[in-house]
């Protein structure tokens, strides 16, 4: 049982597992934001043209009710969530693409320096004039890893 105890406590302490734990306490603190957002400010102003709260629009349908509002409310938070979300992990990314250069690409094409026709960049051989290309020595580096 011990060993058992242990175990899980090594577990329950590492990093990506401490990482998840706030993640999740922080995404519901978060989901609570958006929930009173939605509940308290959005319902109501769209309730001004409705001239209901949107939370209790509902139809019966037999002896059943069904409560269209509440799931109107439920997607409204979803848009604004992943909306948010979204600019967040765009917000990060462009963060974290700050501080990297980026390396320039390599032409497509080279041109032959006998008959200057274009030829593809990989090419050792010209195909118009079957000269014999010469490598760049970057080209070179790359050949041998």
């Amino acid at each position: 049982m011990k060993k058992l105890l242990q175990e899980f406590k090594e577990f329950a302490l590492r990093g990506n597992v401490m990482d998840l734990a706030v993640g999740v306490i922080i995404g519901a603190a978060f989901q609570a934001i958006i929930n009173s957002l939605v509940n308290d400010v959005i319902s109501p102003l769209i309730g001004l043209f409705a001239n209901t709260d949107l939370t209790y629009l509902s139809v019966m349908v037999g002896d059943v009710e069904i409560r269209y509002g509440a799931f109107l409310t439920a997607v409204i938070n979803f848009i604004i969530m992943a909306v948010i979300i979204f600019l967040m992990v765009k917000g990060m990314n462009a963060l974290a693409g700050l501080g990297k250069k980026k390396e320039p690409e390599k032409p497509a094409v080279k041109m032959c320096p006998y008959c200057r026709s274009k030829v593809a960049a990989e090419a050792t051989r010209c195909p118009y004039c079957t000269s014999m290309l010469e490598m760049k020595k970057e080209d070179k580096k790359e050949e041998k890893k």
